[in-house]
């Protein structure tokens, strides 16, 4: 293995196979040092450990306990003044009953038995045959299983094996020209640390407002607590971590629009990093929330949404979304909004905070707008309606393509006719309000490029929104108090 600088050094790790040095000093770092750990949203985190260390002479193997049980020990870098890298290795095999017997098969242990009626204990020595499902042993010639049951035995081992941990730890092989204190920082990847933005929402229909309070959500299952640490979170999109895409097509995303702002958290590369301020002990199995967002008077308007998938009809009428609307601008939240989880409240006739529902949002830019959509609404429902298709045009045929066909050793070129069919769909779409307040529905009807080679809406009754998607046409439908709307559209197709 290449030796690196004498004055400093970094360690890409990786399992060196260079022979073991004789006569090599150990020194332990003791516990953690100064930690900063920056988690992403995704379970990977980066640790960064600097401990003050003495280190003698020559060749020497630095151990640093109370690493992450989860490192990727192939991430780990190693930095120090005066020092040469020789090897490096992860000791990830903890001490526990089970691991103790199993590096105690081939080699004897002492069971002491205890009588139930008279308390006297004997002690025999056997020897550990195997640990598959269970302990089997050799005592004294006679083959028998170590049960767990009610009866008072007990194990004593002749000592611990040297490769067992009580914590996990990394060994790190190093010369060192000289003598002396100096601080060494280890930098690491690790797996089981995650967090996620929550937010909580308080809507006030008198004040078309909402509160909103942001939380970050902390789990750490890396196996290894973190003391007094500098924190930083990341909003990543998939940094080196697989998500699953699918999602509930009946519900329309909830950003409507994507914002060009600057947002006020720090850039890290195409990412927002979030400092939190005061350093944090993050313990092991633990999950902490920490406070992030806290804006007050957003404006907000409460709304519906509906949306359909092809041009259809349903057997009956269904429930519309219920939506709230606000812009993450200046004038509204004012930053961009890692993803997570948005619980809404609404003050009730009574003034108290009632829960109506829950929305999910992705990353978000600063100056973008947001439909959140709680669940179904009671009074407001949309039923389309395909009234009739029928044919524009005689039936058309047209040569189209032509297909080269290697046969036989003999290249000749066919001619394929396609059948060009032109359609007039005529769709009605009932939407029914039994609120005493007039509400609007914004409606999509989707999948039309998808539907056709070529639609076109040659008559509508309420005029579209501007600049609809490549696949969607947008409408927002007013309907008075008690009252009923309807929407008729006519799309010219190809196919």
């Amino acid at each position: 293995m290449t030796k690196a600088s004498k004055r400093g050094v970094m360690l890409l790790a990786g399992f060196a196979l260079a022979a073991p040095v004789a006569a090599q000093q150990t020194v332990s770092t003791g516990g953690q040092g100064d930690v900063a750990v920056t988690v992403y949203s995704g379970e990977l985190a980066l640790v960064t450990d600097t401990r003050s260390t003495t280190l003698p002479a020559g060749e020497s193997r630095v151990e640093f306990p109370d690493v992450s049980s989860r490192i990727r020990p192939e991430t780990v870098s190693l930095t120090g003044t005066g020092l040469e890298i020789v090897e490096q290795n992860f000791d990830f095999d903890l001490l526990s009953p089970t691991a103790m017997m199993q590096k105690a098969v081939g080699q004897e242990i002492t069971l002491i038995r205890t009588n139930p009626a008279t308390g006297a204990e004997t002690r025999e020595r056997a020897k550990v045959l195997a640990v598959n499902g269970g302990v089997v042993l050799d005592v004294g010639g006679r083959i028998e299983i170590l049960r767990d049951d009610s009866l008072p035995v007990r194990v004593i081992f002749d000592g611990i094996p040297t490769n067992l941990r009580a914590r996990p730890t990394l060994s790190v092989t190093v010369d060192s020209k000289v003598a002396g204190p100096r601080p060494l920082t280890l930098r690491y990847l690790s797996e089981g640390l995650s967090w996620r933005a929550d937010y909580v929402a308080l809507y006030d229909e008198a004040a078309k407002a909402i509160d909103l309070q942001g939380w970050v959500t902390l789990k750490n299952g890396s196996g290894t607590g973190f003391a007094n640490a500098k924190l930083l979170l990341v909003a990543a999109n998939d940094i080196g971590v697989r998500r699953n895409r699918g999602g509930n097509d009946s519900e329309p995303p909830a950003m409507t629009s994507a914002g060009t702002e600057k947002a006020k958290a720090e850039a890290l590369a195409d990412m927002y990093a979030y400092p939190v301020a005061d350093r944090t002990t993050i313990a092991s199995a633990q999950q902490k929330q920490i406070a992030f967002l806290d804006v007050m008077g957003v404006p907000a308007t409460r709304g519906y949404a509906a949306s359909l998938d092809r041009l259809r009809s349903f057997e009956e009428a269904e429930s519309a979304l219920s939506t709230y609307r606000f812009s993450t601008g200046k004038g509204g939240v004012g930053d961009a909004m890692p993803a997570g989880a948005v619980r809404l409240y609404v003050k009730d006739a009574r003034g108290q905070a009632q829960f109506v529902g829950e929305s999910h949002i992705s990353h978000t830019p600063a100056g973008s707008s947001l439909s959140l959509a709680t669940g179904r609404a009671f009074d407001v429902k949309y039923q389309p309606i395909l009234e009739k298709r029928e044919k524009l045009t005689e039936e058309q045929w047209t040569e189209t393509t032509q297909y080269r066909i290697r046969k036989d050793g003999v290249t000749s070129t066919v001619a394929v006719d396609v059948k060009r069919n032109f359609w007039r769909t005529q769709m009605r779409y009932i939407f029914t309000n039994a609120r005493p307040q007039a509400v609007t529905v914004e409606f999509t009807q989707n999948g039309l490029d998808s539907y056709s080679n070529d639609t076109r809406v040659s008559a509508e009754s309420i005029k579209a929104e501007p600049d609809p998607g490549w696949n969607e046409r947008k409408w927002m439908v007013t309907i008075p108090a008690n009252g009923r709307t309807e929407l008729t559209v006519q799309y010219d197709t190809l196919n």
